[in-house]
């Protein structure tokens, strides 16, 4: 088979263009470690009786990686998945010796360069592609990077962030068709770009979008509207939906259990918030066309979403989005949280339950 991407020189390219850490000493780096991963162990009890979502399958510790480890991680859990899928798309047909070394190597280097920027900036992930089901990475120089940028309280900044990421966890291990069911959209996302178009085509489109994508600085594009095909567009809306609310119940959740067990989240929230908007306008560019911004909107709306369901019908029926992919809120109804609820649980709905 072809290989799509060398994943080796992407490793090594992420590794020599991704950012130094902030300065540490050996026994702050120590003590960085051993706090999240109690922190993470703190977070799993408040978001369990937060939610009433408890795990029903086993999940390894949680890792706890700098910079390039979290681009290793990624780029072994892309090889694993996305390599045999996008792999299948070239059938029994093999390009030229030379043609498939510069192109791998080329798609390499591009692929290196992506994680050397989002490594910079991502400070947690639940990774699902490496194995089931799945692993939490927290990336602890930029944790301390971002807690020392707005001043936070280190504890509270740790606790913060990991309330955040071991909700992805939780939905992940709490319902365990999650995992499967996002996979087989991603395949399906590959499937659906089979036999459409000419390849050379949707480059040239591609590289046309993206020049006008530079030029409006209020332009929406990002990387996925340059890959898709007609017949990706409804896997996409899917995959939307479900990545806005895995994001939206995140948020959700830290800020329902902050302010019962972090003194400064208030302030915490305020200052992450302006970093969140701020950055030159290259930056903002660069991360609008990563679809970075896609997700900062994700956090909002879905937000948003969750807790207009939680409003009308309380935690215990929103959890029934859970019950299986046909209760996922569909992309349409992430703005309309009582047409879901009139879907899911019927014009009515249940009364809230009391707390």
């Amino acid at each position: 088979m072809a290989q799509f991407v060398d994943w080796d020189l992407a490793a090594a390219t992420a590794g020599a263009l991704g950012k130094s850490g902030p300065r540490v000493s050996y026994a702050e780096a120590t003590e960085v470690v051993g706090d999240l991963r109690r922190l993470t162990e703190e977070a799993a009890r408040h978001v369990a009786d937060y939610t009433g979502l408890r795990a029903q399958v086993s999940h390894p510790p949680v890792r706890v990686v700098d910079r390039r480890d979290w681009a290793a991680a990624n780029i072994a859990g892309l090889r694993e998945v996305l390599g045999p899928l996008v792999g299948r798309l070239g059938g029994d047909k093999k390009p030229g010796v030379l043609t498939e070394a510069i192109g791998s190597r080329l798609t390499g280097v591009q692929a290196g360069t992506v994680l050397a920027y989002l490594s910079g900036r991502v400070l947690g992930q639940y990774e699902v592609f490496s194995g089931d089901p799945g692993q939490l990475l927290l990336v602890a120089p930029n944790i301390v990077e971002v807690e020392r940028k707005l001043g936070a309280d280190p504890r509270d900044f740790r606790l913060w962030v990991c309330l955040h990421e071991v909700t992805h966890r939780t939905q992940f291990t709490a319902v365990p068709w999650m995992r499967a069911y996002f996979l087989g959209e991603v395949q399906a996302f590959v499937d659906a770009s089979s036999g459409e178009d000419h390849l050379v085509d949707r480059l040239r489109r591609g590289v046309g979008t993206l020049a006008d994508a530079i030029r409006d600085p209020e332009s929406r594009t990002s990387v996925l509207d340059l890959v898709q095909t007609p017949g990706q567009r409804a896997v996409l809306d899917r995959l939307t939906a479900l990545m806005t609310l895995l994001e939206g119940h995140a948020e959700f959740v830290m800020d329902g259990v902050g302010p019962q067990v972090i003194p400064s989240v208030e302030r915490i929230r305020a200052a992450f918030n302006r970093r969140r908007e701020a950055g030159n306008p290259l930056e903002k560019a660069i991360r609008r066309l990563l679809g970075v911004d896609v997700k900062m909107r994700q956090y909002a709306e879905g937000r948003k979403f969750v807790h207009g369901v939680v409003e009308r019908v309380g935690m215990e029926g929103f959890n029934k989005v859970f019950g299986s992919p046909l209760t996922l809120p569909r992309i349409d109804e992430l703005g309309d949280p009582e047409a879901w609820v009139a879907r899911v649980h019927g014009p009515a709905g249940p009364l809230p339950s009391a707390g």
